[in-house]
């Protein structure tokens, strides 16, 4: 029989190129467009959302490895060839061996590179290697995200035997409670509801070895840190830590310090910066135009195919997604206030082509894995630098081409 290995292993631890197309619009000024940025917020620099798409080359079968060279179990290799993975992306390459032999590692990557993949093949691979038990808990800042870990995950390890639960807001937390009676290989969850979880003794996270960030710079801010920080205090055998994401943020460091003990830094991005390959631009409101007059001419252009727009509140989606449905264009929304199914179900409406708008909150920024969006539109500027590479993110995935503009007062 092979050998297994053992945990103990384990470290411890311009305006320019968008000229005249939308030069028919009318209104007046100010009107159709949302409150402006709150006192104290750091405003974006717009020059800096102009940016002309570097086209993406198919570098992959000469730079990067297959899969199949990696060190993994054959039942692992075998479904990753049957979703079509052939070579690893870049930050693929560079950290599922690290992860495999146990490392701390933290991975900054642009959105569409990968990253969920190249933390979750370590762990199933050290799932099917390990006598015993090994259970991994991933902690995301959206349930969506959760939704589309938790996929990933079902894909990966169809036939296996293994079992994850996903554990968000707006659902029953009754089922939840059932489904952690038999042994998860995975928790994925928010922090809210894992705490909610931990405190009515139906999750005891003892037996996890593994920690998972994923969007780690916003699970570290000022709304997730102290939850975060709780639920670590509940892992006392943790063993390994793991953060990705696409941006950090430079004041997380002693805190990050904290949480990883001798670990692989890998920077496949700067963290700053959006993807080369997104074609990017602004579009400036001139005096008596209406904003909202200039989004639908866009919306109606006939590359306009798959579009997700981004507003700042809920009132605002909501706004705009009844406006846009006045105008004749099919559209749904996404944000807090919707329920859990409400939010599937808008999503999965989009994805399937069924809408061609789908209007959102920051909530959508971090966790939409859609093919083929073709335009991200901010209705305003972003709050910050962060929210906007998350945001247009959600186009040009997996190294394909996307374009983004930003609609300027």
């Amino acid at each position: 029989m092979k050998s297994k290995q053992s945990k103990n292993n384990f470290k411890r631890k311009n305006n320019s190129g968008f000229k005249s197309d939308f030069s028919k619009r009318r209104g007046s000024t100010n009107k159709n467009r949302p409150n402006r940025r709150r006192k104290g917020q750091a405003v974006i620099d717009p020059n800096n959302l102009i940016k002309k798409a570097v086209p993406a080359t198919e570098t992959a079968s000469v730079d990067r490895r297959k899969f199949s060279e990696l060190p993994l179990e054959k039942q692992l290799k075998d479904r990753i060839e049957r979703k079509g993975y052939v070579h690893m992306t870049e930050i693929q390459d560079k950290t599922i061996e690290a992860l495999i032999e146990g490392d701390d590692v933290m991975g900054i990557a642009s959105t569409g590179s990968g990253k969920t993949a190249a933390f979750l093949i370590p762990i199933i691979n050290q799932q099917l290697t390990f006598d015993g038990s090994f259970q991994a808990l991933i902690l995301v800042p959206t349930r969506e995200l959760a939704l589309q870990v938790e996929e990933e995950f079902k894909s990966l390890t169809k036939g296996l035997g293994m079992f994850c639960t996903s554990l968000i807001g707006g659902t029953n937390i009754q089922k939840d409670m059932q489904r952690l009676r038999r042994t998860n290989h995975l928790i994925i969850g928010t922090p809210g509801r894992v705490i909610d979880l931990i405190k009515r003794r139906a999750l005891n996270l003892r037996p996890f070895s593994t920690l998972i960030l994923d969007e780690f710079d916003r699970m570290l801010d000022m709304g997730f840190a102290d939850d975060v920080m709780h639920i670590i205090s509940n892992m006392q055998n943790r063993e390994q830590t793991i953060l990705f994401s696409a941006t950090e943020n430079g004041k997380q460091k002693a805190l990050i310090d904290q949480l990883l003990h001798e670990p692989k830094n890998i920077r496949v991005s700067s963290g700053n910066t959006s993807a080369e390959h997104i074609d990017q631009d602004i579009v400036r409101i001139q005096n008596g135009e209406n904003k909202f007059d200039v989004l639908l001419d866009m919306i109606r252009k006939e590359d306009f195919d798959k579009v997700l727009v981004f507003a700042e509140t809920k009132r605002w989606v909501a706004k705009l997604t009844e406006k846009l449905k006045k105008a004749g264009i099919s559209a749904d929304e996404i944000h807090g206030d919707k329920s859990q199914g409400y939010r599937k179900k808008a999503l999965n409406r989009f994805r399937s082509g069924n809408v061609q708008v789908l209007v959102a909150t920051d909530v959508a920024a971090r966790g939409i894995d859609v093919d083929d969006i073709t335009h991200v539109i901010n209705y305003e500027l972003p709050q910050s630098m962060e929210s906007y590479i998350h945001r247009i993110g959600r186009t040009g995935r997996a190294g394909k081409a996307g374009k983004a503009y930003t609609l300027v007062d």
